[in-house]
């Protein structure tokens, strides 16, 4: 199986990054937990890797996160920048068998994607991104393990519904065309 990498996917690395920097800011606070969020770009990302696969799922999280929080934030926070493109590279894994593209995104595909997506957040919020904290900045594990848990409970929100329904949407209307041509 040939996996295929173009003018369409760097398309979609440009373009989804520079969303995801733009919707850095549009959160709405989960509450008594600091720094976490339902964040619309972890469903943009999302959606990107489960048309786009696992390269542009890592690449768009990864630089997404790190350029949204160099520019609102100052500063960079690696601990969650990593787990970010971890979440992406494991939805993209499953992009073919979504069948986005193909017009074919039904109810065997949503569950599969929101399964997948489940796993990929608990790998990324509730191992990963709190390790990371302990390890690279010395952070309490009660403090870290919780925002993680709250991170991901925000996250699965936000993808199931949001992103669900953006893929759904260009399943049935732009997965069948696009405008991206070869020209001779």
């Amino acid at each position: 199986m040939k996996s295929k990498f173009g003018i369409k996917e760097v398309v979609a690395i440009g373009i989804g990054t520079a969303l995801f920097v733009a919707l850095t800011e549009v959160q709405i606070p989960l509450g008594f937990i600091p720094n976490t969020a339902l964040q619309p770009r972890a469903a943009l990302m999302a959606f990107l890797a489960a048309v786009f696969g696992p390269v542009v799922g890592g690449i768009v999280g990864l630089l997404g996160h790190a350029l949204g929080d160099a520019l609102f934030y100052g500063s960079v926070w690696w601990s969650w920048v990593f787990p970010e493109a971890v979440a992406g590279i494991i939805i993209g894994l499953f992009a073919k068998k979504f069948a986005i593209k193909e017009g074919g995104f039904a109810v065997k595909e949503i569950v599969l994607f929101n399964i997948v997506q489940v796993i990929a957040n608990a790998a990324a919020w509730i191992v990963a991104a709190p390790l990371l904290d302990i390890v690279i900045y010395a952070e309490p594990a009660g403090k870290v393990f919780a925002q993680g848990a709250w991170a991901f409970l925000g996250n699965i929100i936000i993808i199931g519904i949001l992103g669900t329904l953006i893929a759904v949407g260009y399943s049935k209307i732009g997965g069948k065309s696009s405008s991206l041509s070869k020209e001779d």
